[in-house]
């Protein structure tokens, strides 16, 4: 009787699971399956040229590039500016990656940070378990997944982005297809590049994004803010482009940056700053040195406070010590917080001072330059009148 209940039971949960998603679903399990089968045997049997395996690495670092630098940090957080060509070039190789076009990732990215581990809203939500936030999420059409583009009408303003997105699958098939086929033709290599730069390629590319959505939410340290699953893994920021700094973009969405140290591994960062040296990229946004090191220092005193609090010692009069120096601490962060405050708004004075000072010394140059105008017609008019008196 129990086992008739709990086989009642399993079928009830399985009947509220929403439909697949044949699209991903059968993405997935081709590329997936031709990976593991056909890419191996024809290794064995046949042998992988040296072009094949570059070519192999280039387009995987080529299409993570556009994900990490064009849909995520151009597009979804409107993290610097970029001509048209490097937007183009984003749109191309973006498409290649297979991850769906540029306006529907970046409105998915953007309820992703609005509800954050919200296990309704939250499109890939880490509470909802590492499968689920990996790559569970795409292959059912759950409601949270439901796209909704009322949060990139910025986005519908850009005819590459529209473009990209009215033809993406052709965009898509053609690069995937194109590009590998080429290649091939070129180095008397078809199959292999097919194999290698075109399904592995693919299937290494969508695993390496998808741990940011799955491995950067479960492990790693929180050295900015914990409202969030969000955290920073140096390992898996070498394996994606910098993305694995992740507990700091979460606080600090819109800095072109993810790994802000000198010696953090961030590919991205140094493409989008190279770009900029040669007017590819412009108005790159950092976020200022004081906020980061604010946010720091609020974990540093929660977290010094939660150790006290559970901190065992057979000497009390210690703890008072301690607890005493941390409140001093704290009250003297306080303190320049508050300082940092009043300059911030002294600042905007001063900047609002000076544009209304610039406003005027403009008005009074084009006011000059109107009377200047003026009396040289003026001087054209008496002219013309003394010559026709003179008549």
């Amino acid at each position: 009787m129990n086992n008739d209940n709990n086989a009642t039971q399993k079928r009830d949960i399985e009947s509220e699971k929403p439909p697949l998603n044949w699209v991903p679903v059968i993405m997935f399990s081709v590329t997936t399956l031709v990976s593991l089968t056909l890419v191996p045997w024809y290794g064995i049997a046949y042998g992988y040229e040296t072009s094949a395996w570059v070519a192999c690495v280039v387009i995987t670092w080529m299409t993570g590039m556009a994900i990490t630098g064009g849909y995520h940090r151009l597009w979804s957080h409107n993290a610097y500016q970029a001509h048209w060509s490097l937007r183009i070039w984003y749109a191309l190789w973006g498409a290649m990656a297979f991850q769906n076009s540029i306006l529907s990732w970046s409105s998915g990215h953007r309820v992703h940070h609005r509800y954050c581990d919200d296990v309704e809203l939250d499109p890939y939500s880490a509470k909802r378990g590492l499968w689920f936030s990996h790559m569970g999420w795409m292959l059912r059409k759950y409601k949270s997944g439901e796209v909704n583009f009322d949060n990139v009408k910025n986005l519908m303003k850009d005819p590459i982005v529209m473009w990209q997105h009215k033809y993406y699958a052709p965009i898509a098939l053609g690069m995937n297809i194109g590009v590998p086929l080429l290649l091939g033709i070129l180095f008397d290599n078809i199959w292999g590049m097919l194999l290698l730069a075109g399904f592995l390629r693919i299937v290494v590319a969508h695993h390496i994004t998808f741990f940011i959505n799955s491995i950067a939410h479960k492990w790693g340290s929180q050295p900015y803010t914990d409202k969030n699953t969000a955290r920073d893994n140096a390992f898996f920021a070498f394996l994606t482009h910098g993305e694995g700094y992740h507990n700091y973009h979460h606080i600090f969405q819109n800095d072109y940056r993810n790994g802000i140290r000198w010696f953090h591994w961030d590919p991205t960062k140094w493409f989008i700053k190279a770009c900029s040296w040669v007017g590819l990229t412009w108005d790159l946004k950092v976020v200022p040195d004081i906020k980061i090191k604010r946010a720091q220092l609020k974990m540093q005193f929660q977290r010094a406070q939660e150790k006290l609090a559970n901190a065992q010692s057979k000497d009390p009069a210690k703890l008072e010590q301690w607890a005493a120096m941390l409140e001093k601490e704290y009250d003297e962060f306080k303190v320049m917080l508050n300082e940092w405050t009043e300059l911030q708004t002294v600042k905007y004075a001063e900047t609002k001072r000076s544009l209304a000072e610039k406003w005027e010394k403009a008005a009074l140059r084009t006011r000059y330059k109107e009377l200047e105008y003026s009396l040289k017609m003026q001087q054209q008019r008496l002219k013309l009148m003394t010559a026709q008196f003179a008549s």
